[in-house]
């Protein structure tokens, strides 16, 4: 993914028509969206509705996935990451994951944060290290076990970790595909005020199956069901006043 294609202004994310089979499968059918830059959005519907499908189209990680097919257009800062030329380990810089289960690497605080600085620069520093942990609220307790090893920290601070180790690449948008499922409350609560003083700075989608997490944190949320886009609207909106009465009986609880 190049920099200097499309809108450096505009760091949202439009899909256009986006099917996506896994061999004979179809996981995602015609999924049209547009997700405005500097806000939280939400994805929620039942198990197998296709939302994680669709966050791991953002940074084509699909492809990982023996007979993924993928057609559409997957649009971010104005250019289509489907397109032959787009380089992956650019477009994966630019648009960051953190999954389910906490997944630091077995090396020190400091090596984790630095870790793609490193592949992609060659330049470290500390500094970069105290900017990203502080970003992620765990500056004051980490400052002095940088070399404690980032396994062995506390599952909420080793997810804020994951976050951290994403921010020296500079991304437009991180994706999060259910970051507090491996959480306890007190630590997801943590983790959720973390997403919300990151909005404004980058373009954040969530997966989440917990639709109280979804009302509290994002500004703007989408309900698919069997691989459709059935409501995408604000958030307020979509639960108090669902326009399809298939999103109405998903948050009531009548299905899912």
């Amino acid at each position: 993914m190049n920099k200097e294609l499309g809108d450096p202004l505009d760091k949202g994310i439009l899909t256009e028509n986006l099917c996506l089979w896994y061999t004979k499968f179809q996981a995602l059918k015609d999924v049209t969206i547009r997700l405005v830059p500097g806000i939280v959005h939400g994805l929620i519907g039942p198990s197998g509705c296709g939302k994680s499908t669709l966050l791991r189209c953002f940074n084509r990680i699909n492809e990982r996935i023996p007979g993924v097919r993928t057609t559409g257009t997957v649009r971010i800062l104005g250019e289509d990451i489907y397109m032959p030329a787009v380089d992956l380990s650019m477009l994966r810089r630019r648009v960051g994951m953190v999954f389910q289960r906490p997944n630091p690497l077995p090396i020190s605080v400091r090596e984790n944060v630095l870790f793609q600085t490193k592949i992609h620069s060659g330049k470290p520093d500390d500094a970069i290290v105290e900017a990203a942990l502080t970003e992620v609220g765990l500056w004051d307790s980490l400052k002095d076990k940088l070399n404690v090893v980032g396994t062995t920290l506390p599952l909420e601070q080793q997810q804020k970790l994951c976050i951290a180790r994403l921010l020296p690449m500079r991304p437009d948008v991180l994706l999060m595909d259910e970051p507090c499922s491996a959480l306890d409350p007190f630590a997801t609560q943590r983790v959720e005020e973390l997403i919300l003083s990151l909005r404004g700075r980058y373009t954040i989608v969530i997966v989440t199956h917990n639709m109280a997490q979804a009302r509290r944190v994002s500004d703007e949320c989408a309900f698919m069901l069997l691989g459709e886009m059935v409501e995408y609207r604000r958030t307020a909106d979509l639960f108090l006043s669902p326009t399809d009465d298939r999103t109405a009986a998903y948050i009531e609880g009548r299905y899912g």
